[in-house]
């Protein structure tokens, strides 16, 4: 089978071996030929191909003109390799499945939308999420009778979401992308005592729940609990986050680090911890949290993403989107040895279902199996 993927990275045409680059190492060995059509990268395109049989085509234009060079670029690509299936990743202003679209009108070979997740669901952080769910919906709703199928990540939030725009069960396919190393995420064989009581790790903006995390933990030491956190990433609400822990108080027994520059470096911050919280309002994950309980680290979590479904069977405690339950949840495990050490076992457990290989295969037949082919490894 032959596969033609509308993208958004950027990485891999400039050299640089991000996750994208990272899971078609294996998501290739499913398929004779994969061809990806992507933005056009800041600087000098150096890599055309990887992995033998994976194929960039980046774009001579800018976002305004994607949609075009999507239909123009991936008729060529449809004539010289017959794919059997498009694939369009779609999120912002969906330059990517609308393009897809119109290729999949123009060609006749059926196109699938994925939606990982939708900005501002469940809760909006700001009026822009507002805008982009929006946005979304509108997209959905055009997509409808155009998308053999929509992709979602997750069992929960984003097929009740999508039922909830008028999609049909029947056109929702259910294939989680999240992939962990497991050779290098796994629980130390003896656990020392945790240097840090709280790990948060991504991106530093707002729908992240920064300030709330800062708010949970002058909550905590109101009650005592004189913690020690660690924040990992980089970004606008940086600066916010430690003006908040400096008001409270705490700020002296936070930790900043911008970027750590292995998996394995990472791997030992989360065994070096002894919660992870995850406090966002929107999530198409989170990787970081899956991870973190890999290595037998409990989570802390609003119900994001597939947190929900995941922490109902162990592994951590979910909170709601206020500083009072997050407060208390944090206070629970970090008080509760037993109960820590229940999350921890749990956390391994569950974690242990996304090893590399099985949730790349399983995406790799999801999609031979949508267009009744299956081929197994090329």
């Amino acid at each position: 089978m032959r596969l033609l993927m509308v993208s958004g990275d950027r990485q891999v045409t400039i050299g640089e071996r991000g996750p994208f680059h990272s899971m078609q190492r294996e998501f290739s060995r499913y398929f004779e030929r994969v061809d990806v059509i992507c933005p056009s990268p800041p600087g000098e395109v150096t890599v055309r191909s990887i992995h033998d049989n994976v194929f960039f085509h980046p774009a001579s234009c800018g976002r305004a003109g994607m949609v075009g060079y999507i239909k123009q670029r991936g008729a060529e690509l449809v004539r010289e390799h017959q794919p059997a299936l498009i694939v369009s990743h779609d999120y912002g202003w969906f330059y990517n499945g609308i393009g897809s679209a119109k290729l999949s009108a123009a060609t006749g070979v059926p196109y699938l939308s994925e939606i990982h997740h939708v900005p501002g669901y469940p809760v909006a952080a700001d009026w822009r999420e507002r805008f982009d769910q929006f946005i979304a919906r509108r997209y959905i709703a055009w997509a409808r009778s155009r998308a053999l199928a929509f992709r979602v990540v997750n069992q929960q939030e984003m097929p009740q979401l999508l039922r909830g725009w008028g999609v049909p069960k029947s056109q929702i396919l259910v294939l989680p992308s999240l992939y962990i190393d497991l050779e290098v995420f796994q629980a130390a064989e003896s656990r020392s005592e945790p240097e840090f009581d709280l790990l948060y790790v991504g991106r530093m903006v707002n729908n992240k729940g920064l300030l709330r995390i800062a708010d949970a933990l002058e909550g905590a030491a109101r009650q005592g609990h004189e913690v020690r956190a660690l924040f990992v990433g980089r970004g606008p609400f940086r600066e916010k986050l430690k003006e908040r822990l400096r008001a409270h108080g705490i700020l002296d027994r936070s930790v900043f680090i911008d970027w750590v520059d292995t998996p394995l470096a990472l791997a030992e911050y989360y065994r070096k911890s002894r919660v992870v919280v995850c406090a966002s309002t929107c999530e198409g994950g989170p990787r970081f949290t899956v991870e973190a309980m890999a290595c037998g680290t409990p989570v802390v979590s609003t119900r994001v993403g597939v947190m929900s479904e995941l922490l109902e069977e162990g592994g951590g405690l979910l909170c709601g989107f206020d500083e009072a339950s997050l407060s208390e949840a944090l206070i629970k495990l970090w008080s509760d040895p037993a109960l820590w050490m229940r999350c921890s076992e749990d956390a391994q457990r569950i974690a242990g279902r996304f090893g590399y290989h099985e949730a790349i295969a399983g995406y790799a037949l999801g999609l031979q199996r949508l267009v009744g082919e299956s081929e197994g490894i090329a």
